[in-house]
């Protein structure tokens, strides 16, 4: 199974201050990892997260109910929800 660090043929390249690469280089030593590899895995565990946040919603139970009223009820496109859909057009890129 291919994971995210497979295939390894792009690069990215970042210039750190000298305590900021001491202490990378401290944090990857006690993981046991290279630092190329600390990075790496540090970046897409917090990359991973800032999507979530993203991507999910979390409601209450009483919002998930008056959300499911919502969708269960007629759609009258106002100009406010078709600036909403214009808006989700805009930001949001199809997988």
């Amino acid at each position: 199974m291919e994971t995210v660090t497979d295939n390894k043929n792009e690069r990215i390249n970042l210039r750190v201050k000298s305590r900021a690469k001491r202490l990378i280089e401290r944090a990857a030593g006690f993981e046991g990892k290279t630092i190329s590899n600390f990075i790496l895995t540090s970046a897409l565990d917090y990359a991973e997260k800032t999507v979530q946040e993203h991507e999910m919603m979390r409601l209450s139970a009483k919002d998930s109910h008056k959300f499911i009223e919502a969708l269960a009820g007629p759609v009258h496109f106002n100009s406010k929800l078709m600036a909403a859909l214009e808006e989700h057009d805009r930001r949001v890129v199809d997988k």
